[in-house]
């Protein structure tokens, strides 16, 4: 609502048809504030509002009052406030709604009975609520999108939206309605300078070449200095060579883009630099519709994993007080992460691994039946927990569907889950953990797990929980941990936990950082939105 004043009025239309429109609405129903609502009025609203349960609701509760087609000053302002955010859409990545505006003008324009205005009054209401909801849970719903995205938006009340505009000043309650995350204001400000950059033609042409090192010279090394100017990596220089200001630039563009910081601009590197505006804008726009996604209250202490940036973070008060690498699920079907929140409750140090169901059958089950003794550092057990003597049973005569048995692998540094696991119990059976194999933090794209996080630190990732809860987390874990004894800890305070996916993010000193879209979800996200009517300002002329 970047143009929303009391004076607004909406282009390429008269203002005087505009306002003629209003003077029309606001006498004919010049008595609707009275306690006799007319019955062609009370009719024609619960008609048109009974398509949406929110809607007909307010009216009901309301009294059928009207709120936006009265002779009053307050509802001009709600007229104006509404139409302008209506205009205004495109600010939040959300499709264009200019052809609705138009029809609602034409509407009011064209009201000459009660009957008409009672239409008049419920369209406007409609309009609100959809806008509203669009704007604080989304355009799209995740699960639609890909199986992956288990997340369910938070809920928001239509009829709230119609009472909070009814009750407040318009221009200041339509404000109040963008998201109020940091994340999300951040997104907005690089969402309008990439389109400015756009409009400015883009960051010049792209890097011809393979690969680039340091000391390097030629048309390629030309073609990086001046599109990492142009990015703000680099400041006006007139060099014609790798030089050590180029490597430093090269190396800050890798910190934003999760890439290794060697200052060399190998394959990867120039992938990244050769991205147009566009597909930036896109991120942007992807990342704004996926956190509107996410409750406003993340919680004043949560555990915040972004698949894309392989990390795991706690943020305490809007800070991260703790950051560690992470490892996420394979990019296989069966194995990618899913994002969604929940809340943790407890950890398990010393933990045994169960093994799910669908590795028995996919991957050990076929070991088995060609050497029972295979995977001999797993247990099978009976349906009572017993350990079953493997020379005894005959596995040939089992398949997937009637393999009887479960696996566990007992507590030890080579556990599967390493030596300590962090629980928030949910149907996806995902959680986060330790894990022997360290050399796997040490790649840029880690993508290897069967869909549980795994932890770099998951140590002092224990610490920093049990902080608020012990005077000396050190000493409390390693006792546990020393015991060898399989140990649940509760968490005398849950945390909200939130598994994320975001390719664009702004971080705390404003500045945007892309990462590379892993799972392929943003891909079919904004596949979903161009369905849904968004489009870049490029494409819309």
């Amino acid at each position: 609502m970047t143009r929303a004043s009391a004076g607004y009025v909406l282009p390429g239309l008269k203002a005087g048809l505009f306002a003629l429109a209003m003077s029309g609405l606001a006498g004919s129903m010049a008595g609707a504030a009275q306690a006799d609502i007319p019955a062609a009025f009370r009719q024609a609203v619960a008609e048109s509002a009974s398509a949406d349960d929110a809607v007909a609701r307010f009216y009901r509760e309301n009294g059928y009052q009207a709120i936006w087609t009265g002779a009053d000053e307050a509802s001009r302002q709600r007229r104006s406030a509404l139409l302008a955010a209506l205009n205004d859409t495109r600010a939040h990545g959300l499709p264009d709604r200019s052809a609705e505006v138009n029809d609602l003008l034409q509407q009011m324009q064209q009201a000459r009975t009660t009957r008409d205005f009672g239409l008049v009054e419920a369209g406007l209401s409609r309009a609100l609520v959809d806008y509203a909801t669009d704007l604080q849970t989304g355009l799209l719903v995740p699960s639609r999108i890909d199986d992956g995205m288990v997340r369910k938006k938070h809920t928001v009340d239509g009829a709230s939206f119609l009472a909070g505009i009814r009750d407040a000043q318009p221009f200041a309650y339509m404000r109040s309605l963008v998201p109020a995350s940091p994340q999300y204001r951040g997104l907005m400000r690089e969402k309008l300078r990439l389109e400015q950059v756009l409009a400015a033609g883009g960051w010049g042409p792209v890097v011809q070449a393979k690969a680039l090192e340091p000391g390097e010279q030629g048309p390629a090394v030309i073609a990086l200095r001046n599109r990492l100017m142009a990015m703000g990596y680099l400041p006006r220089s007139a060099a014609r060579s790798y030089d050590a200001a180029m490597v430093q630039a090269v190396q800050s563009f890798q910190s934003d883009h999760g890439l290794e910081t060697d200052g060399v601009a190998g394959a990867g590197t120039l992938a990244e630099v050769n991205k147009p505006v566009s597909d930036r804008l896109k991120s942007v726009i992807i990342a704004m519709e996926r956190e509107r996604w996410l409750t406003p209250d993340r919680g004043e202490r949560h555990i915040l994993v972004n698949q894309t940036d392989f990390t795991a973070k706690i943020v305490d008060n809007g800070d991260v007080t703790f950051e560690t690498r992470s490892v996420i699920g394979k990019n296989t079907h069966d194995r990618r992460s899913p994002e969604f929140s929940d809340e943790m409750e407890h950890m398990v140090i010393n933990p045994s691994w169960y093994v799910p169901r669908s590795i028995i059958t996919k991957e050990y089950l076929p070991k088995l039946r060609n050497n029972p003794n295979a995977v001999g550092h797993i247990q099978i057990t009976d349906r009572r927990g017993r350990v079953v003597n493997r020379n005894s049973a005959n596995f040939a005569q089992y398949t997937a569907r009637n393999f009887p048995y479960s696996m566990r692998q007992p507590p030890s540094r080579s556990n599967a889950l390493g030596l300590v696991k962090f629980m928030f119990p949910n149907k996806y059976n995902i959680y986060l953990h330790d894990t022997p194999q360290k050399s796997l933090f040490a790649r840029e794209v880690r993508a290897f797990s069967h869909g549980c996080i795994r932890l770099a630190q998951p140590f002092e990732f224990a610490y920093a929980l049990l902080a608020r809860q012990t005077e000396d987390p050190k000493a409390f874990f390693h006792r546990i941990l020393n015991s060898g004894q399989e140990t649940k800890v509760e968490l005398e305070q849950k945390v909200p936990v939130h598994i994320i996916y975001r390719t664009a993010v702004v971080s705390s000193k404003g500045r945007a950082e892309f990462r590379r879209d892993v799972y392929g979800r943003d891909a079919k996200i904004w596949a979903a939105l161009e369905r849904a009517g968004v489009v870049l300002p490029s494409v819309q002329g």
